[in-house]
């Protein structure tokens, strides 16, 4: 019988029981990367005393937003190896296992061991990222009616894992120590690793060899819009080889210079008025330009219309994340040290109580999923299933642990990761009403998509901004409402249902099979792009706040998110005519 028919006879919740052994595997991961993620800015800024670095908040903004980028860019690489050399379930397996040893690397503290650290978690979820819905799409290539589904299913797995990882590592990281919380990420990367591992045969060949070109060749067939193919030509593959390596050398180059204190510094020189890190990010994006817009105008009419209409959505989509990526930065900054996150009597015993059922009613619900996969699974996966019964002892203890000691203190201090996990809880509850909008009669088209996205975006930081307008210049500290940050994630989750779920669908519908592979690469660009853009206006929100007061600032992205709406709304009659009949 076909591997993707045998699938289907072993079921939890209608779906193949292989399909959770991904969404446990994805769910670790996801705990292990926000967990970490929601660490590392306070930590690196945090004060000797504390255990942290006591860096200037400009270089932890300026390593976060390199670090971000990478783990995007680092996708193109684990993909090309999946797809041309080693599969994907292999390419899961090293990105598992490089992430474990870089969350080990980060608990150790020391300058060399985070650098190290960072770098394997880059690697790693390269390797990871991309390769995971790569093998739900194979498993699912013939049953395509179920395919949202398990999109969905995965997707909460995703959203449960982050929701888990901020809160536990985050309240371990702030209340206990920075290396318990690092070491917990590589913990459950280390679980997430084996349940996977001793598992894969319930994936039969699913995942484990490279694609050939049958395939694509099969798509290019398909193609009826008689455009001639546009193979890179040598000029084009060196100046884009030219300019990727000039790109990566400003990204890392920034944060290793400013650190150093000009000490390192891989771009020394300066032409004119322009320093060296200006000259090449420049000359590396005239290069990408040149090479884009020359590549583009060799399609048919129709192809390179629904091309540049991409271009306009991605261009979007890097000042979305830009913003949207203030998260972790400037606005993690804020939660620590300008709100009020003191609660003391009534207040205090409702937000344990209400912390309480986030945690418990959420783990509840994934343990009875994991009852059911073990009833399918345990005789034939019974290591797996070992190893993942484990995981969830040592998350329901800590969970009870982190309570329980939260119950015995007369005042509660809010930790100022806790805010980062309301994006995850915002995501679960309002993802169903926004697929229904989506599947409803007023499904509205990509513009206006974009166009909410980003006044939800812009109303967001209008939110915070509000909140900090009584925070004067320079000011170290200061005691804002907790109810002002969560509006901001309330909002810009929002907006993130508005644009990120229905991105790279209509990446894939606007341009030929043939071209997906490209395609996605510069739409991965994109957001690495906005990523080390979120460091940059992180590392500008210093200065401002000196000069003009926090609210300044953040005002600022408020006006970008809203021009950039107006734009989408303006630009409608144009997208729509370049999208040549596109929904």
């Amino acid at each position: 019988m076909d591997t993707h028919q045998e699938f289907f006879k072993s079921k939890v919740l209608g779906h193949p029981s292989g399909l959770f052994v991904l969404f446990f595997t994805e769910m670790w991961e996801r705990f292990s990367y926000y967990g970490m993620r929601a660490l590392l800015i306070m930590f690196f800024t945090a004060a000797l005393m504390d255990g942290g670095w006591g860096w200037p908040r400009e270089h932890a903004f300026a390593i976060f937003g390199t670090y971000t980028s990478l783990v995007y860019l680092s996708t193109l690489l684990g993909g090309y190896f999946a797809d041309n050399k080693i599969g994907y379930r292999n390419a899961v397996l090293v990105g598992a296992l490089l992430m474990t040893l870089g969350h080990g690397c980060m608990a150790l503290e020391t300058q060399f061991f985070i650098y190290a650290g960072l770098t394997l978690l880059v690697f790693g979820s390269g390797f990871f990222k991309p390769n995971m819905t790569s093998i739900i799409s194979e498993m699912y290539k013939d049953h395509p009616e179920k395919k949202d589904g398990a999109y969905t299913i995965f997707y909460m797995g995703v959203n449960a894992g982050a929701f888990l990882g901020i809160g536990l590592c985050g309240y371990l990281g702030e209340k206990v120590g920075w290396s318990f919380g690092f070491g917990l990420a590589g913990i459950f990367m280390l679980f997430g690793l084996l349940q996977f591992w001793y598992a894969q045969g319930i994936f039969g060949n699913v995942g484990l060899k490279p694609k050939n070109d049958t395939e694509q060749d099969a798509l290019i067939e398909e193609e009826n819009d008689n455009d001639k193919r546009n193979p890179f030509t040598s000029w084009q593959i060196v100046l884009s080889a030219i300019a990727a390596l000039l790109g990566l050398i400003w990204i890392i180059n920034d944060p290793v210079s400013k650190i150093s204190g000009g000490a390192v510094d891989f771009l020394p020189f300066s032409i004119g008025d322009y320093s060296g890190p200006t000259v090449t990010i420049l000359l590396a994006f005239v290069l990408f330009l040149i090479v884009l817009l020359y590549r583009m105008l060799q399609y048919a009419a129709v192809v390179r219309d629904r091309m540049f209409a991409v271009m306009f959505f991605a261009f979007v989509t890097i000042f979305f994340w830009a913003i949207f990526e203030q998260a972790p930065g400037s606005l993690t900054i804020f939660a620590r040290d300008y709100t009020d996150r003191i609660l003391e009597g009534s207040a205090g015993m409702m937000f344990k109580m209400v912390n309480t059922l986030l945690f418990v009613v959420p783990l509840g619900i994934i343990t009875w999923v994991l009852y059911l996969l073990f009833k399918q699974t345990f005789a034939k996966y019974s290591l797996s299933n070992i190893f993942l019964s484990i995981s969830f002892i040592v998350i329901w203890g800590i969970t009870i642990w982190m309570l329980y000691t939260e119950f015995q203190l007369d005042q509660t201090e809010v930790p100022a990761s806790w805010f980062g996990l309301l994006n995850s809880l915002f995501i679960i509850t309002f993802a169903p009403l926004f697929s229904k909008w989506w599947e409803s009669p007023y499904n509205p088209n990509a513009n206006v998509k974009y166009a909410i996205g980003m006044f939800l975006l812009g109303l967001g930081m209008a939110c915070v901004a509000f909140g900090a307008s009584d925070i004067a210049p320079n000011a170290e500290t200061a005691a804002v409402s907790m109810i002002w940050l969560i509006l901001v994630y309330l909002f810009h989750t929002l907006g993130e249902l508005c644009v990120s779920p229905v991105a790279l669908s209509y990446v894939s519908k606007l341009v030929p099979g043939r071209m997906i592979a490209f395609m996605f690469g510069i739409w991965y660009l994109a957001v690495a792009i906005g990523m080390k853009l979120a460091g940059v206006f992180g590392e500008y929100s210093e200065s401002i706040a000196k000069e003009h007061g926090l609210s300044y600032f953040f005002w600022i992205l408020t006006g970008v998110a809203f021009a950039l709406g107006v734009l989408s709304v303006l630009l409608y009659p144009v997208i729509k005519k370049l999208m040549h009949g596109v929904k």
